[in-house]
């Protein structure tokens, strides 16, 4: 009897903590979303390699993060942290603090819940008055001085545009001709610090925009976009490619020409989720890959989800933002794109031995710099195995 009982009582405790877990709000609202179909195989220039195992690690423990980079003529690297820190690399490979872009808290790093406070750089890139541009995801466009570390803010995230306010600024370019800026906001919902839940819940309420640095002004050039991340300017600057992160695809939008004001699809159904674009030293782009789409035994978890917004909504309430991780394989990525999206080839380190993920890929005199979200290192290729 007391064992029948007890059952009774374990079926009725599960029965209320189902009906609690319903009864919370979700978080997020994801609408369905029809993949183009399964990823490519990979096989021709996608082909697995481990061309990204002969690389090494830098700055370990010191640098967490280092997500975008940039570079002056006397051949300093630049680049930011999730510590709201900006950091100046020598050629010699020294390493020196330039400023913290938001409050100084031992906090800073510890936890995603102070990058407000903290601040977070992403796109970091040098104008043609030697000045930084950074984008912080939570409080703006800065010119930073690259010697003394002053900042100035340019463009605060409150201010926004159209009356939006920003939410997660990330992707930067300066155009050379012009002095304007480019830059993207990744959503007007979620902050960088949720960036797990922006990816799951699959909205389009991200921008492509533009600031002059003359006039001030700020333009929105596309809207309606879906995690709109990284961006590059071609060589002739006739156009920038464009990574829509959350559904991994990179659009084209004309700047020059008879298209100018346009967008088109370049690249769809991608082989993992892209994340910055940068050109390489021969006039190609490069693109890191965030997240591989593809597992070995499991189909990719955000594709299984993806036409279920009730899934979507469940697991937003149940599982912590901590634990995605553990979804995702340990496979960095880096692909070698024409101007049109063709694969030229790729670079891959199928076990995470060197990194696992992939944020930014930057040349410089020789080096390769590859950045991340949240690693504790910074990985660099010494030679470019083409």
């Amino acid at each position: 009897m007391a064992w029948g009982w007890g059952k009774r009582a374990l079926s009725v405790a599960l029965l209320a903590v189902a009906v609690g877990v319903y009864l919370l709000p979700s978080p997020i609202d994801p609408k369905p979303h029809i993949l183009k179909g399964p990823p490519p195989a990979l096989e021709g220039p996608l082909a697995v390699n481990t061309r990204l195992q002969r690389g090494r690690r830098l700055f370990t423990g010191k640098l967490h993060g280092p997500e975008s980079f940039t570079a002056d003529r006397e051949g300093n690297v630049y680049t930011g942290t999730v510590d709201g820190k900006l950091w100046r690399i020598g050629p010699d490979d020294s390493l020196t603090l330039l400023t913290h872009m938001g409050q100084d808290l031992p906090e800073c790093g510890s936890s995603t819940d102070y990058e407000p406070v903290c601040g977070r750089p992403h796109g970091v890139r040098l104008d043609s008055k030697g000045q930084l541009i950074v984008a912080d995801s939570y409080l703006g466009l800065h010119s930073v001085n690259p010697k003394t570390g002053h900042k100035t803010l340019l463009l605060a995230n409150s201010q926004g545009a159209d009356g939006i306010p920003f939410a997660f600024l990330n992707g930067l370019e300066i155009s050379s001709q012009t002095g304007i800026v480019y830059f993207t906001d990744s959503s007007s919902r979620w902050g960088r610090r949720h960036v797990k839940l922006e990816v799951i819940e699959l909205n389009s309420l991200g921008r492509l925009l533009s600031y002059d640095p003359e006039s001030g002004q700020v333009r929105v050039l596309l809207d309606s976009l879906y995690m709109p991340n990284g961006i590059a300017l071609s060589p002739d600057e006739h156009f920038l490619l464009l990574a829509e992160t959350s559904i991994g695809r990179i659009l084209r939008y004309w700047l020059q020409g008879p298209k100018a004001g346009t967008r088109e699809v370049v690249m769809d159904n991608m082989v993992g989720y892209p994340d910055n674009i940068r050109l390489s030293d021969h006039g190609t782009f490069l693109v890191g890959i965030t997240t591989p789409r593809f597992r070995k035994l499991l189909p990719p978890f955000l594709d299984l989800i993806a036409p279920y917004p009730a899934a979507k909504r469940f697991i937003a309430k149940v599982i912590p933002l901590s634990w995605y991780n553990l979804l995702l394989p340990r496979h960095a990525l880096v692909l070698e794109l024409g101007p049109d999206g063709e694969v030229l080839g790729t670079l891959h380190d199928p076990d995470g031995s060197l990194t696992r993920a992939v944020s930014d890929v930057f040349q410089h005199r020789g080096r390769t710099y590859l950045g991340s979200t949240d690693l504790p290192f910074l990985p660099v290729l010494e030679e470019w195995d083409s």
